[in-house]
């Protein structure tokens, strides 16, 4: 892969993380129209995924703080902490375990068979449609401090389907939210919060898993990759939250389905090669 190669599917890894559209559908796609014609590999979506989590880090940093903050003094008994905060981290940890076991249990098939074009074409307009069903007779009105047990672990679930491309982490994560009755920006605030753990978790297990074997992509495309994608994904933070308080998920679930209508026709045609 060459550094501007890297660098394509950077862009597009940081503006896809955080729309319900599926970044890792968009670089497996990608890969194949690039010179190197290959799928850049679950590994090299992982660890790139760690710059644009590393963008959520800085954007939320104070709500992150404000959270770790509460569940250390709630768990060592010293000082006082805000409840409502040690309560969300320990819902986000909750929602967390579904994709760590998920993914653990299922890793060769998510790496290998799972990524296959026709899967992707699949779930990019079966799970548009349930989006789209999901924001027009979803009841949109639990805010994000109404978020139970329950709650947390049906959207870890959802989350966890972001395992196969195509589904979308915060496609699945928002979809639930909205189904559950929470509003579109409860929704997707949460989806970045539950998204930090599991994106840093698979970003590094991959990097270490990776590290010191030969790799289909090498050092360098991978951390200009990164770094791009960190860039980007900071700028498609700001300016999704500032979209979904005004208008709804409709567009991504139009652009969802063309796609994998696209696909599915490049696929029959030759075009590109499962």
């Amino acid at each position: 892969m060459q550094i501007w190669e890297a660098a394509v599917l950077g862009l597009l890894q940081g503006l896809t993380e955080f729309l319900p559209i599926s970044s890792s559908a968009h670089l497996r796609i990608a890969g194949e129209f690039l010179p190197s014609g290959a799928d850049p590999g679950a590994a090299f979506t992982a660890i790139t995924q760690i710059g644009t989590e590393l963008a959520v880090l800085i954007y939320f940093r104070e709500d992150l703080m404000r959270i770790a903050t509460a569940m250390i003094r709630q768990t060592s008994g010293v000082g006082g902490h805000v409840p409502e905060d040690a309560r969300m981290g320990w819902l986000i940890v909750v929602g967390s375990v579904p994709i760590v076991v998920l993914g653990l249990l299922f890793s060769g098939a998510i790496e290998t068979s799972l990524r296959s074009l026709y899967i992707v074409a699949t779930t990019l307009i079966v799970f548009g449609i349930i989006l789209g069903l999901a924001d027009r007779y979803g009841r949109r009105r639990k805010m994000l401090a109404e978020l139970s047990w329950r709650d947390g672990l049906l959207l870890g679930f959802a989350q966890a389907m972001a395992l196969i491309p195509g589904v979308s982490r915060s496609g699945g994560t928002i979809t639930a939210a909205l189904m559950l009755g929470f509003t579109r920006e409860a929704a997707a605030r949460y989806s970045f919060l539950l998204a930090v753990p599991a994106v840093f978790g698979s970003g590094f297990y991959q990097l270490v898993k990776s590290w010191g074997e030969p790799q289909h992509v090498a050092l360098a495309p991978t951390i200009v990759a990164t770094a791009v994608a960190f860039l980007v994904g900071y700028i498609v933070i700001v300016a999704f939250l500032k979209l979904v308080s005004r208008a709804s998920f409709m567009p991504f679930v139009i652009y969802r389905t063309v796609l994998g209508i696209a696909l599915l026709a490049l696929l029959q045609l030759g075009v590109i090669t499962p």
